[in-house]
């Protein structure tokens, strides 16, 4: 019996897929790996029981799955493009494994996903869905600059931008629609001044089982791929952490999950994962944080507390601290550490 497993580009997808090719031999089964990243641990021979260096296309994946009489396809380990590809392995008779293709198809498409999150009454941002750009400006007439523009189906953030006028709003639409063009955009007021809060979790047929929240250092508006993570939350009320795991367990139910999943959520006013960039090294690269991911790599650092987490995350993704007259604030909720630099 065989089993298909994938990871993509980032290391997050290899240990995922890595833990789930290990777990699946301790059941007695065995696992075919499609894999086109030659940096990850998921492409050493002796981690599965065969391996194809192919691309990540429908026509490789059906070909493997005929040619090794798979049993199933695991899509849940590796990111955007295996979701991409659900709706169409399903079609073409695959069997996915967890989360049905088809509520992975409602999650994806960002129009249908705020639709649902509005029957459930869970809270969100004004938003909707556009097809043109007088839909577009017609919006940000009613609700105001600035707004969020998310095509549906997008690979870390890509063309997803934060507009502040009618000109930045025209033209990030039109890359936006090139990106999803069988997807309306969906456009939504951007909350300024928000903590983004992550809920990872895992749920078999709707029912959460296990989760685990983080919380962004840096205020809403940074891809989660380039912010600066804290688990467990520092600055988040009690009653916020409440409601968000209530609408976790909502979004579960409705959309049928069995598997991992990832929901952010935004709340207003010691173990820190923080990116690592490679812009030392590309040289004119635009440094600039936003919703599009920009990080190549990232590392997680444990402390006693949320201070000497912190300073080690910043100094292991290769951030200098100047050696004399700089003061660092790191601000927490109500207390503020300030360290002087020898």
């Amino acid at each position: 019996m065989r089993h298909i497993s994938r990871t993509g580009s980032s290391v997050e997808f290899d240990w995922c897929a890595v833990s789930s090719i290990r777990s699946l031999r301790e059941v007695g089964k065995k696992t075919v790996v499609v894999n086109c990243n030659p940096e990850t641990v998921s492409t050493d021979f002796d981690e599965c029981d065969k391996l194809y260096f192919e691309e990540l296309s429908q026509e490789r994946i059906l070909d493997v799955y005929q040619q090794e009489q798979c049993d199933g396809c695991i899509i849940s380990v590796g990111g955007q493009i295996p979701n991409n590809l659900a709706v169409p392995l399903h079609k073409n008779g695959v069997k996915i494994m967890g989360t049905s293709p088809l509520q992975i198809d409602r999650a994806e498409d960002r129009s249908t996903f705020s639709a649902i999150l509005d029957e459930l009454k869970i809270a969100q941002a004004p938003w909707k869905a556009v097809n043109s750009l007088d839909d577009a400006l017609q919006f940000t007439k009613t609700v105001g600059y600035p707004c969020l523009l998310r095509p549906s189906y997008v690979l870390s953030g890509s063309a997803m931008n934060v507009v502040y006028g009618d000109e930045e709003l025209k033209n990030f639409l039109a890359e936006a629609t090139r990106v999803s063009q069988a997807h309306p955009v969906v456009i939504t007021k951007f909350i300024e001044g928000a903590r983004e809060v992550e809920m990872d979790a895992v749920a078999k047929e709707g029912r959460v089982i296990c989760n685990a929240i983080s919380e962004h250092v840096e205020d809403a508006g940074v891809h989660s791929g380039d912010a600066t993570l804290m688990i467990p939350t520092q600055t988040i009320s009690q009653g916020a952490l409440e409601k968000v795991k209530i609408a976790t367990k909502k979004i579960a139910n409705a959309f049928e999950i069995s598997g991992p999943f990832n929901v952010q959520f935004l709340v207003r006013g010691n173990d820190v994962l923080a990116p690592m960039f490679s812009w030392p090294r590309l040289r004119g690269a635009d440094p600039v944080l936003r919703c599009e991911m920009a990080s190549t790599g990232e590392v997680a650092c444990y402390g006693q507390n949320i201070y000497s987490a912190f300073l080690k995350a910043m100094i292991s993704t290769g951030f200098k601290l100047p050696q004399k007259g700089i003061l660092i604030g790191i601000q927490v909720s109500t207390t503020e550490l300030d360290i002087l630099t020898l």
